[in-house]
């Protein structure tokens, strides 16, 4: 059956692929009007999110946000799908690196760098960086159920060098790397909820007490990889702009929890100024009434 599900649905995504901008775009509005209006796609979610973390907005201040993530989370989603046969030139100009010097130094230098991103504009173009560096870029990706799918997320996020390696076997992966020469950067999105017996770590994100993700931060620290934080930024439909923002180029002598404090404090700068750029589909603050698990840390 999954086989069947993928057959009949890839050569319609790769026909979205192949529409012009403009067509391309016109899409990506249609599908907005079902799914905000008709399929309602987690709006409870997205409105409650939204409510908990602006309490101070009006409702028209939140109903205007909402729409706003809507149209750009289908942009987002259509614009992955665009990856299948988009041009490497074409990529290089709609996703801008700013500060593509900082991993040139790091190149140089024979350093290996972690990359903290989040589910924030555009992270699925963020792989172009991996046509402008001579870095082996790993990115961390959650597992698809349907095989076939997961296997084309594999070939899209993969096209321009990239490997993709599964939430679950990155500590060992990343690790197993490390006991070897070469350049690597590795990039994690580090702002989603862990599950609750794996929340060891809460801290307040957006002005709420949750359990983060630490991974990222462990891997810095014991593998000693300069961390920096992945800021990318929507400039008009269809273009983003990125910058390398150092959180550390010293891990190992950075407090516990230091360093993701920092990646948040980072991103909720970003969420403030634009909020609907945002995934506030995810339900990153699920645990918000859980009880903490004995022995967690609390900051």
């Amino acid at each position: 059956m999954q086989l069947i599900t993928y057959r009949l649905v890839y050569p319609i995504l790769w026909f979205i692929s192949k529409l012009p901008w403009k067509l391309f775009y016109a899409f990506s509005t249609f599908i907005y009007f079902i799914i905000y209006y008709i399929i309602r796609y987690r709006r409870k979610t997205v409105t409650t999110n939204l409510n908990m973390v602006f309490p101070h907005k009006t409702l028209l201040e939140i109903n205007t946000i909402r729409k706003g993530f809507y149209k750009h989370m289908c942009d987002m989603f259509l614009e992955m799908i665009k990856s299948i046969s988009i041009s490497n030139k074409e990529m290089k100009s709609r996703f801008e690196v700013t500060n593509m010097e900082k991993l040139r130094e790091l190149e140089a230098k024979g350093e290996n760098v972690i990359i903290f991103m989040a589910h924030y504009a555009s992270y699925e173009w963020a792989n172009v960086i991996d046509l402008q560096t001579d870095f082996q870029a790993v990115g961390v990706y959650k597992q698809i159920r349907n095989k076939y799918f997961d296997k084309l997320v594999h070939q899209i996020r993969a096209r321009f060098g990239s490997r993709v390696i599964p939430t679950k076997d990155a500590m060992r992966i990343i690790t197993e790397d490390q006991a070897h020469k070469g350049l690597y950067m590795y990039a994690l999105a580090s702002d989603q909820s862990p599950k609750l017996n794996k929340a060891t770590y809460w801290t307040d994100f957006m002005g709420v007490k949750i359990p983060t993700f630490i991974g990222a931060e462990v891997l810095s620290k014991r593998l000693a990889l300069n961390a920096y934080y992945l800021q990318v930024e929507k400039i008009k439909r269809g273009y983003y702009r990125a910058t390398f923002v150092t959180i550390t180029e010293d891990p190992k002598n950075c407090e516990d929890y230091s360093i993701i404090k920092n990646y948040l404090r980072l991103l909720e700068k970003q969420i403030y100024k634009s909020p609907e750029h945002y995934l506030w589909s995810h339900k990153r603050w699920k645990h918000r009434y859980a009880s903490i698990p004995y022995g967690a840390t609390i900051d």
